[in-house]
């Protein structure tokens, strides 16, 4: 594996851990309870630590379909839920979104910085170095 490979795996493990971070921080020291649609965000970020941690360690950069896959998913629940946030049509026929509104922003830095724009950007960023890193491979071989 390239050098080039090995330093996009370190920087997608950098993204996850940083937004896998800032999502705790926001609950766990801010006390923001998430509302449904962030706990589902978390299901598609928590294990990207993991699994680009080890792949970083084991120099495996075949994990970049499983890290794409992953970071698509969330990525559309993050655009929708930016979406019910930003988007007056969506949010007026926003579903209950159980005890905490998905339409609620705790931040909103500069008009448009949500937490779910923070989420998408994470995702994009590692969605987009998971197909360099593709990319990449193939034409290693």
């Amino acid at each position: 594996m390239s050098k080039k490979s090995e330093n996009m795996l370190l920087f997608m493990w950098v993204v996850s851990l940083a937004a896998t971070m800032g999502s705790l921080f926001f609950s766990e020291i801010r006390h923001y309870e998430p509302c449904e649609l962030c706990w589902i965000q978390r299901i598609f970020m928590y294990p990207l630590v993991i699994i680009l941690g080890i792949a970083y360690v084991q120099k495996n950069a075949r994990i970049a379909v499983t890290t794409a896959t992953f970071s698509i998913i969330g990525g559309a629940i993050s655009l929708y839920h930016y979406g019910l946030q930003k988007v007056s049509f969506l949010s007026e026929n926003a579903p209950a979104c159980g005890r905490v509104s998905c339409t609620g922003e705790y931040i909103n830095i500069f008009g448009f910085i949500t937490i779910p724009f923070l989420a998408l950007t994470a995702f994009i960023l590692i969605a987009i170095t998971s197909f360099m890193l593709l990319r990449a491979l193939k034409e290693e071989k």
